[in-house]
């Protein structure tokens, strides 16, 4: 579908590759609002390749390859049983049957994280450290989103491994960037109930979201007061217990973190401090690009202050996390519920009006706001709907930019509707289209 502007990049997983032919198919039509022939198709196809019960089943074992890829790689090209045995054996392990990956994630992180850390302190060199935090780096971004549906789900093992579950992330986040259940009581309990609206401490409305110095300064805010904001929060909105919990895993990470440099500074330095900052910068990064463009109309509508990405970097490698409009719809759907959950409801993403890209992730839509391309941008948009399939590239450049500007607080008073002249008092009004 080149003609249209569509790039299926070769390493699509097959859901995103069947969810951008069937957006690829509605262009052509000039509308998202009548169904292509193939789409229920479609939808039944995901389905199957969801359901346990169905001979087309299959469940996700790596991220880096497909099922019947790995299957004819040169590792078990060989030895099927060998991988059949371990699917086997995977899939009584964790909690949804698709997510062997996972199982094979936290192997992989035991074996080569744990240990790795453990050699630096006892003996240390700098080659070793810096390898180590490249391995890192290349690990926190998948394990983030384990931890994503591990904190949404309430874990990702079967319940008989309840103490497992409740366990790992003790021993392998502040390894990965993150402080202990900082992620849960930000997201879930925080972002999730404010939804980037004005009492959302990682809200956009207030920057300009193409502005070097905007994005500076809300990185910069984020990094130093979030421990104490977000506990702050809590109490504000009368959840004092919540409060004093957050504050103390948050102290107590630094704490650990802290006596981690009196035994070794220089270790301490690469294996914990380096990866905070680091994730926290790509934590922020990331949820700009997700939160960039909102509708200066309706920009408590979650179509409307979200996006939705058909990407290799956030769907392959990162649980769907580019179906990020579905997600706040329904926080509990299940990752690989995403693709199919959006064709299913594709004509009211298309009726709301709501942004779709490809070829692009979250945190170079940021790096291309950022250097106010928008013409490259607009390549990577994915019109849906009648309105957008009919623009020129020179009107939807004008629709992403119109997407990225900064709201007053006299605005932000009256489009979010709140109670009193003090933006700063009032959330989410839960509004989804």
């Amino acid at each position: 579908m080149a003609s249209i502007g569509l790039v299926f990049d070769a390493q699509l997983t097959e859901p995103d590759r069947l969810v951008l032919q069937e957006l690829g198919k509605d262009m052509l039509a000039g509308s998202s609002s009548s169904p292509s022939p193939t789409l229920a198709d479609t939808i039944a196809t995901l389905h199957a390749l969801n359901d346990p019960a169905d001979p087309r089943f299959e469940p996700t074992v790596f991220t880096s390859y497909d099922l019947a890829d790995a299957r004819a790689s040169r590792i078990f090209g060989s030895l099927p049983w060998l991988l059949d045995a371990y699917i086997a054996w995977g899939r009584r392990i964790v909690r949804v049957e698709t997510d062997v990956v996972m199982l094979t994630h936290l192997l992989l992180y035991f074996a080569t994280t744990l240990p790795s850390a453990v050699l630096l302190f006892v003996h240390f060199r700098y080659l070793h450290a810096v390898a180590h935090l490249a391995m890192q780096i290349f690990y926190m971004g998948p394990y983030t989103l384990l931890k994503h549906q591990h904190i949404h789900q309430r874990g990702v093992l079967a319940r008989r491994f309840a103490a497992i579950d409740h366990a790992f992330p003790y021993a392998m986040d502040l390894l990965m960037g993150h402080t202990w259940n900082s992620y849960y009581y930000h997201h879930v309990k925080h972002h999730h109930v404010e939804a980037n609206g004005p009492r959302d401490l990682s809200s956009t409305i207030r920057y300009q979201r193409d502005s070097a110095r905007d994005f500076a300064a809300y990185v910069g805010r984020f990094l130093v007061l979030v421990w104490v904001d977000l506990p702050r929060y809590f109490l504000r909105s009368g959840k004092t217990a919540m409060g004093l919990k957050c504050g103390f895993w948050e102290v107590g990470s630094y704490v650990a973190i802290w006596a981690a440099f009196q035994v070794n500074a220089r270790a301490a330095a690469f294996v914990f401090l380096v990866p905070l900052m680091l994730m926290r910068l790509a934590l922020m990064a990331g949820n700009w690009g997700q939160h960039a463009f909102v509708d200066e109309d309706e920009p408590d509508s979650d179509y409307r202050s979200s996006v939705t990405l058909v990407d290799v970097s956030s769907n392959r490698f990162c649980y769907n996390d580019g179906y990020h409009t579905s997600h706040h719809l329904n926080p509990l759907r299940h990752w690989r519920e995403h693709p199919v959950s959006f064709l299913q409801g594709k004509a009211d993403y298309a009726a709301q009006s709501a942004l779709v890209f490809h070829n692009i992730d979250y945190m170079f839509i940021t790096i291309r706001l950022l250097m106010k391309d928008y013409e490259h941008l607009a390549r990577c948009l994915v019109p849906i709907g009648a309105t957008q399939i009919a623009m020129t590239l020179p009107e939807r450049v004008a629709l992403l930019k119109r997407h990225t500007r900064r709201f007053t607080e006299a605005e932000i008073v009256a489009k979010y509707k709140l109670a009193s002249s003090s933006s700063s008092s009032s959330g989410h009004s839960g509004k989804k289209a």
